[in-house]
């Protein structure tokens, strides 16, 4: 899953050598933190959210066949 993230992304920022995923895994969770450089944030939230919400809607559609729920923070 973080290399799926990694893949949408990258090609999305002026520096993807600053993209850092983190994966914190509970029980029945799996959180995923995407940090990217201050000036990339934008351009990963996007208009209204937008980009943020296509990036978590194609994760969550990768993960159904996991029985864990995906979660994704962008910080």
């Amino acid at each position: 899953m973080k290399d799926l993230i990694e893949t949408i992304v990258k090609p999305l920022v002026d520096y993807p050598d600053d993209v850092v995923i983190t994966e914190v895994e509970d029980n029945n969770h799996i959180s995923y933190k995407l940090s990217v450089h201050k000036e990339d944030v934008g351009k990963i939230i996007g208009k209204n959210g937008r980009v943020a919400k296509a990036i978590r809607t194609v994760i969550y559609a990768a993960a159904t066949k996991s029985e864990k729920r995906i979660q994704l923070d962008i910080q």
